[in-house]
């Protein structure tokens, strides 16, 4: 069995982008898979766990992931259901998505198709609100997998990753919480923490996340960089200065490359300078996973930056 160093359970998802007037850039997204990718291309061995549809969308999802060296041992076929689909569209350089993911064949995993096999020597499984959020039975399978990884030795990540569209914000903000007094490492959004804590200072929010119980949390703040807390100590990494074009998955490129840099044995402070750099660099690009950085253009910021790790 293929060495596995980081899971990604949940939702993949087939991406077109509006580019410009009546021009779409087709993609693959879903932020799952954003966080495998963003892994995969730091040279971190990533693996995704779900289902996908039997369709053209699932068909160039799979031939994405294998270019990128994806492992997608663990991701079924189902041959009566659908892979989800969303656009992005950008208004006063904001963007925004809209979504045909309803019964999408990723909704329909369970708890059942969790065999114990897959989380045995995995040092990380990463989850989202999104892996909950799509279904009941989703929501069972992302338990599941807690419980699994823990017995297994492993760490869980977590990204709240609101989405209102999907459930709401009552159901959301009890499941999320509850969640991540059971994860190891937690990297919320800024906007989204917010709501769910209700708090607005990021620091107030970093001190009401950690008495749930994460040894690590990342809060990400856009333009305004990354406030880390691990151990006794907070730090905040400022973001390398950068045009953004697209952010769309900017958060998930952090997500991946940061727990890239946490395998590959940096500390955390070094993990998050890493992590930074990758998103700047991913929001000058159009699509969610089209424009995560590889590994040397990562380093090329950071030494042109001055940033150390």
């Amino acid at each position: 069995m293929t060495k596995v160093d980081l899971i990604c359970i949940g939702e993949p998802l087939f991406e077109l982008s509006n580019v410009g007037t009546g021009q779409w850039q087709s993609g693959i997204g879903g932020d799952i898979s954003n966080v495998a990718v963003a892994a995969a291309r730091q040279g971190v061995r990533s693996a995704i766990v779900s289902f996908l549809g039997d369709d053209p969308f699932g068909d160039e999802i799979r031939r994405f992931w294998s270019a990128e060296g994806v492992i997608d041992d663990n991701v079924e076929t189902l041959s009566e259901s659908q892979t989800g689909l969303y656009l992005i569209t950008h208004n006063n350089g904001e963007h925004q998505f809209e979504y045909r993911r309803a019964g999408s064949a990723a909704s329909q995993l369970g708890p059942e198709h969790l065999r114990d096999t897959i989380f045995q020597n995995v040092p990380i499984v990463h989850l989202s609100g999104i892996s909950q959020a799509i279904s009941a039975t989703a929501r069972a399978a992302a338990e599941k997998a807690i419980e699994k990884t823990k017995l297994s030795g492993g760490r869980v990540s977590y990204d709240p990753n609101l989405r209102l569209k999907l459930w709401p914000l009552e159901q959301a903000r009890r499941v999320i919480l509850d969640t991540i007094k059971m994860v190891d490492i937690l990297l919320p959004g800024l906007d989204d923490a917010r709501v769910l804590t209700g708090l607005d200072k990021p620091d107030d929010i970093i001190q009401f996340f950690k008495d749930f119980g994460p040894t690590i949390i990342a809060l990400t703040m856009g333009e305004q960089g990354v406030l880390v807390s691990f151990q006794d100590e907070v730090r905040h990494i400022p973001a390398p200065k950068v045009k953004a074009v697209d952010a769309s998955g900017a958060g998930d490129c952090f997500d991946g490359t940061f727990l890239s840099q946490l395998i590959e044995g940096r500390t955390v402070s070094e993990a998050a300078i890493y992590a930074a750099s990758a998103a700047a660099l991913s929001v000058q690009g159009h699509g969610a996973a089209n424009s995560i950085p590889k590994r040397e253009a990562v380093l090329a910021l950071l030494q042109q930056s001055g940033g150390k790790i």
